[in-house]
């Protein structure tokens, strides 16, 4: 079971993680942060006529745009604050030429949540942005679960936007004990293969766990690559934080499900789609490419194949988002 060609032309496709790199930004980035394949830099730093023609090849009519990793997070506080605001503002204005195409998350200068809570609010209010996206722990230790950084989530919270939760490279102490005798071959092994969803899984549980969500009961997470794994893991994870040795006295399913949406970004596999499926339910999941690191037509031939009726595909592929992002 299938969709086929019409049925894609006939249906809007909205994708949600979707990176570019601003040049003023980049130029903070450091050692592995800096670099990135050839291929992809044009990508990246296009914000008109190439990245259109690549989703129009794809069938792809909304991105949703973010800064790459790690955007503001590993940026010093002195230099963030004043950057965020112009990394931001260009990137409104390349959403003002292409106003039915293009939308955007905010980078966030976290090095201050304070001034970070003010710019999210700056950028929703002002510039129509559709949330936020945060690339991992600040630095390397700075947890969005520490109270310190909860300013963020209440103007979330009061603004209705999603904060999306992007994969970073991991602490350093875990790169170096768990990694580093195979990065020399598989250097993808402490990203995209694996580290980042150790990183960004342990991340979202520490969120879930830290009370955050009983302050802010209205506060939505994004999380990508269909739950950094965490939805095929929810059922051992809630129960083993349910064992008596546990001070739970919460579900963690029950709260994941409620404050989490998932997307699709980067992981096209129709099993791990209907484990997410059964686990978070069909409102809860949305697609996305990940661009220019996934190909679009990458993502667009697999949705294809997705054993999807036609009012749950349509779901996935434009409504789950619709109504998150108000687009």
């Amino acid at each position: 079971m299938g969709i086929n060609l019409q049925q894609f032309n006939n249906t809007r496709v909205i994708a949600l993680e979707e990176h570019y790199w601003d040049f003023a930004l980049e130029k903070h980035f450091k050692g592995r942060d800096s670099s990135r394949r050839s291929a992809l830099m044009d990508r990246l730093h296009n914000l008109g006529e190439l990245r259109l023609r690549d989703m129009d090849n794809a069938g792809i009519d909304i991105q949703v745009l973010s800064h790459g990793a790690p955007s503001l997070q590993k940026v010093d506080a002195e230099s963030a604050v004043e950057l965020s605001r112009t990394v931001n503002d260009r990137l409104a204005r390349a959403c003002e030429v292409c106003p039915t195409r293009l939308f955007a998350f905010a980078a966030l200068p976290t090095t201050d949540p304070r001034a970070a809570s003010d710019e999210l609010e700056r950028c929703v209010s002002k510039l129509g942005f559709k949330g936020a996206m945060i690339h991992g722990p600040t630095g390397e230790v700075g947890w969005l679960d520490k109270k310190e950084y909860w300013p963020i989530f209440e103007i979330a919270e009061a603004l209705d936007v999603p904060l999306y939760l992007h994969p970073a490279w991991p602490n350093s102490a875990i790169v170096e004990t768990y990694f580093s005798d195979y990065l020399d071959k598989y250097p993808a092994l402490g990203g995209a293969a694996w580290g980042y969803t150790i990183e960004t899984a342990t991340h979202a549980i520490r969120i879930v766990l830290s009370g955050v969500f009983d302050k802010f009961p209205k506060v939505r997470m994004l999380l990508g690559h269909l739950g950094e794994s965490i939805p095929f893991s929810l059922w051992r994870i809630n129960q083993a934080l349910n064992r008596i040795e546990n001070n739970s006295g919460a579900s963690f399913r029950e709260i994941f499900t409620k404050h989490f949406w998932i997307t699709t970004s980067g992981n096209f596999s129709n099993p791990a789609l209907m484990c997410c499926i059964m686990e978070m339910g069909m409102d809860r999941i949305l697609f996305s490419v990940d661009y220019p690191f996934v190909e679009n037509i990458e993502a667009t031939e697999w949705v294809k194949t997705i054993p999807l009726c036609d009012s749950d595909l349509k779901k996935l592929l434009h409504k789950n988002a619709e109504k998150i992002l108000k687009i």
